[in-house]
């Protein structure tokens, strides 16, 4: 999923119809699993005809990444937002934490859907494999974010380090926090344990002092 805004209405028109076949992919798969869910279910579900449903998906569980891409789009546009040269530590936590907030119902549910998405694809490898790909792909377009905000003061590997950790952190509090009945907000909710694994991660690493250092 590209991180630009459609430029055309047609793009947008596009991007609506795969963002609605993902919530109809989504919802059937939170109710009764990706095993017992068709493409053709998918499809109906959201008012589509089949051949629609292909021309944009090559599998009913590639249908769900539209929504599985929506959080990490969101929080990179947030930390693109800031300037170079800043506190990277605590522009990555500002970031992280405001792209997982639940200030209203509909990021709230965002991210309830999230939950029953990696709820879903405990049982599913191809599932997983569309999860894993997400965030590969997130990490490999986060790269060139840090390298901009770092503005020459983290070598390659560690603005690959730096990618790799932010995007684990994000990856494993989404897991770890689907695994429970933690809220949306307050103690066990995503944000408050991805901003404890970035630390965590980020904290044993050689370029912390760099990033922290805001003169350079």
């Amino acid at each position: 999923m590209s991180t630009k805004p459609p430029s055309s209405l047609t793009e947008r028109r596009k991007a609506a119809t795969q963002l609605d076949i993902a919530h109809a992919a989504a919802e059937l798969f939170a109710r009764q699993g990706p095993h017992a869910t068709t493409a053709e279910e998918i499809a109906r579900h959201a008012g589509v005809a089949l051949r629609t449903f292909y021309r944009y998906f090559r599998s009913k569980q590639d249908a769900a990444s539209p929504l599985l891409a929506d959080g990490a789009d969101r929080w990179r546009a947030l930390l693109e937002a800031a300037e170079p040269g800043v506190d990277l530590l605590r522009a990555l936590e500002a970031a992280v934490e405001r792209s997982l907030a639940a200030p209203d119902d509909e990021a709230a549910g965002a991210l309830l859907r999230t939950r029953g998405l990696l709820r879903a694809a405990g049982d599913d490898p191809a599932l997983r494999a569309v999860w894993y790909r997400v965030n590969q792909e997130s990490e490999e377009r986060l790269v060139p974010v840090v390298a901009r905000l770092a503005a020459g003061r983290l070598e390659p590997l560690q603005v690959r380090l730096v990618a790799a950790a932010a995007t684990d952190a994000i990856r494993i509090a989404l897991e770890t926090w689907a695994g429970t009945e933690a809220g949306v907000a307050g103690e066990g909710s995503p944000a408050v344990l991805a901003l404890r694994c970035l630390r965590q991660l980020l904290g044993g690493m050689d370029a912390l002092p760099a990033m922290g250092d805001g003169t350079g």
